[in-house]
């Protein structure tokens, strides 16, 4: 996997990332358990996102204490371990042969290091095809967020959980989905299970098909028993590439399952029925 930073970055930063960033060592993560985060902001008086990561930073960050701050200063700050960092980039994956871009939020530990690629990431979860505007995965940045600062409160009490296949081990909490309700979006299933009836014939669980405002407001009422699905994956003419598939916690920021397929004509761009029936076992 292959990481650069949007190319407003790469102008400010003279050397490329290069291959997947280093996993933190117990002592790195205990630095980050201590720093000031900074919210890297883009550098655009428009831009959707700084108004959204603001207001999900003030609402669901915790763990640390935190400063927005420009790309500039980022530049400035990023080889101090005193300070970690909220960014984003975009990431390509070598096996991807449609040469896909994807735009990620990572969590990195300031480090004294020459080449941005070593700075530890503690964390890195996918928003959406790089292109797309940024109010298409906004409204979900606090859940995300949250997501993130409990997955770091992991990492520091056991750092064998930190590894190339991290989001994976979340799926030993898919059990739990019993109980509490998925809210869907009609646009993020496949299309032969995007109506109540077909959902219905292979998942016996609560779930509902709502809108993206419904998903919002759950988000921010933080709903108890609920499950939100961060979908990522190919738009527009883009038919194949990665496709991302998160369940979340709209009150306890836990992931309860994490899966990713290559979207093609047999594995549509959506959350599959393959998953609703992966789900489905536990009843």
């Amino acid at each position: 996997m292959k990481r650069l930073l949007f190319p407003l970055v790469i102008m400010l930063v003279p050397f490329a990332l290069k291959a997947q960033a280093p996993f933190p060592s117990k002592d790195e993560i205990a630095q980050f358990m201590s720093s000031k985060t900074c919210i890297v902001l883009e550098d655009d008086p428009f831009s959707s996102f700084n108004a959204n990561v603001r207001e999900a930073v003030k609402s669901f960050w915790t763990i640390t204490s935190y400063e927005f701050i420009s790309i500039v200063e980022f530049n400035k700050r990023r080889t101090d371990p005193a300070y970690s960092f909220i960014v984003l980039t975009q990431t390509n994956y070598e096996k991807d042969k449609t040469g896909g871009l994807f735009n990620f939020i990572n969590l990195l530990e300031g480090k004294k290091v020459n080449d941005l690629g070593l700075n530890p990431e503690i964390c890195a979860v996918p928003l959406s095809f790089a292109g797309v505007d940024d109010t298409e995965y906004g409204y979900k940045l606090g859940i995300i967020l949250a997501f993130m600062q409990k997955h770091a409160r992991l990492i520091a009490e056991d750092p064998s959980k930190t590894g190339r296949k991290y989001l994976k081990y979340y799926n030993d909490n898919a059990p739990g989905v019993v109980g509490k309700t998925i809210l869907f979006k009609e646009e993020d299933l496949a299309p032969d299970i995007n109506t109540e009836d077909a959902i219905k014939a292979v998942y016996p669980f609560a779930f509902r098909i709502v809108s993206e405002e419904e998903i919002q407001k759950a988000i921010e009422e933080k709903r108890a028993n609920t499950l939100i699905l961060h979908k990522v994956g190919p738009v527009g003419d883009n038919k194949a590439g990665y496709c991302f598939k998160m369940l979340i916690g709209a009150d306890d920021s836990q992931m309860y399952y994490y899966n990713q397929h290559m979207a093609n004509s047999k594995n549509p761009n959506g959350f599959l029925k393959a998953d609703l029936e992966r789900l489905a076992r536990y009843k």
